[in-house]
């Protein structure tokens, strides 16, 4: 673990990538009720001018997304105001009057959570429809099926919208390879996420949460001796996300991704998602792959490992249609530009049929650990900035950053 960011099996495949258009275009390529007209902006770019729009507007904010086929970034606004209108054309956004506030859409959510965490269900708001999409595993069947479907229209009409989804709702640990843990009844697999360094000054690494809550020693070898003690985990609840602290205090590790094939991303940042981001995930199972953010804050209630009728809810997720599959749990979701996104926490489907995947946001993670990224020698110096990413590439993306596309 000390020689790469993440410890990987598996070769990726590297091709140009896809420049989707947004799914709510119009005939003209534009958002449905934008007005105005917006600059042009890389997917990187796209955080800060979000973040920038949710002070200017205050409660006319309703969300954002990306567009990247016209890359740009289109605000949903709830307020007719002449004056918020051409505030946010101002700041550079295509603006579109829609009709659920961000704070509607949060306690619809929040009833949700209150009324219908039922194992095998997910909802995030989505802002390109101004609606919460809640989504159902092929487990929810039945009463089950009947609640959850009287809870989202008791939301009232408009508010959300449900969803079947084929696969099942899961963590992605597993016994195998990457990195191991030996536990009672056999062995845990996971995948290691970023190399930081803790609050204290040790060599760490990032992975999932229930990834340390399985097991306390790890090792970058499935025979060999632990060489990294979970420091820190919280799964369920507020988050999936594990610091596990290496052994040797001497421990270098770079600040990188290794994306197979001898390739590797140079990590220059933490940075927010954005729905409609183009992004890239690595896991020990499935290598490369790549995909878009399709909601943020995102609940997930997995069916508890322990409690055959418990629930394992967990809130606050990057929601994204980029595959996984076990083993692949703690691995990096990161941009072509070289930002860390999020861990890898669970999902249903797989690489072959594809599926959802929802990922414990990086940002968060370094906030509640107190750690930095960068594990030593080639780490990550520039928590904020907007570095770009290094390594073995080719061809240009449709943001103007390096083409890295790995397969869905």
């Amino acid at each position: 673990m000390a020689v790469g960011g993440v410890a990987a099996l598996g070769a990726a495949a590297f091709l140009l990538p896809h420049a989707n258009a947004s799914q709510d275009a119009g005939d003209d390529g534009r958002a449905p009720g934008a007005t105005g007209t917006a600059r042009t902006l890389r997917a990187t770019d796209a955080p800060d001018l979000d973040a920038r729009l949710r002070g200017l507007l205050g409660d006319a904010f309703a969300g954002s997304y990306y567009d990247s086929g016209r890359q740009q970034l289109v605000v949903n606004v709830v307020s007719g105001d002449d004056d918020v209108i051409v505030r946010a054309e101002k700041a550079g956004a295509v603006v579109r009057q829609v009709a659920h506030s961000a704070a509607e859409l949060g306690a619809a959510a929040r009833t949700l959570k209150a009324g219908a965490a039922i194992p095998g269900t997910s909802w995030a708001v989505d802002p390109r429809t101004d609606k919460v999409l809640v989504t159902a595993d092929s487990t929810v069947t039945g009463a089950r099926w009947d609640r959850l479907r009287s809870a989202v229209r008791g939301l009232g009409p408009g508010m959300a919208t449900l969803k079947k989804s084929a696969g099942t709702f899961k963590t992605f640990a597993s016994g195998g390879d990457a990195v191991f843990s030996r536990v009672r009844g056999g062995g845990v697999r996971c995948s290691l996420g970023f190399n930081v360094t803790a609050a204290d000054g040790s060599p760490a690494f990032l992975t999932a949460g229930h990834c340390g809550v399985a097991a306390q020693r790890w090792s970058d070898t499935e025979t060999g001796g632990p060489t990294a003690t979970v420091d820190q985990a919280t799964f369920p609840g507020q988050g999936d996300f594990s610091l596990v602290k290496y052994d040797d205090p001497g421990t270098r590790a770079p600040g990188e991704v290794d994306t197979g094939d001898g390739r590797t991303v140079t990590i220059s940042r933490a940075a927010e998602a954005t729905v409609g981001q183009a992004v890239f995930r690595m896991g020990s199972t499935t290598g490369l792959h790549d995909g878009r953010v399709t909601g943020l804050d995102a609940t997930v209630n997995f069916r508890s490992e322990t409690d055959p009728n418990g629930v394992d809810t967990v809130t606050g997720l990057i929601q994204t249609d980029v595959c996984a599959e076990p083993g692949d749990s703690g691995g990096p979701l990161f941009t072509q530009a070289g930002e860390a996104l999020g861990l890898t926490s669970g999902g249903s489907g797989d690489c072959t049929g594809g599926g959802e995947t929802f990922f414990q946001p990086v940002t968060a993670a370094l906030r509640a650990t107190g750690a930095t990224l960068g594990g030593g020698a080639g780490g990550a110096e520039d928590q904020s900035g907007s570095g770009s990413a290094s390594g073995s590439r080719s061809g240009a993306g449709d943001d103007g950053t390096p083409a890295l596309t790995g397969t869905r």
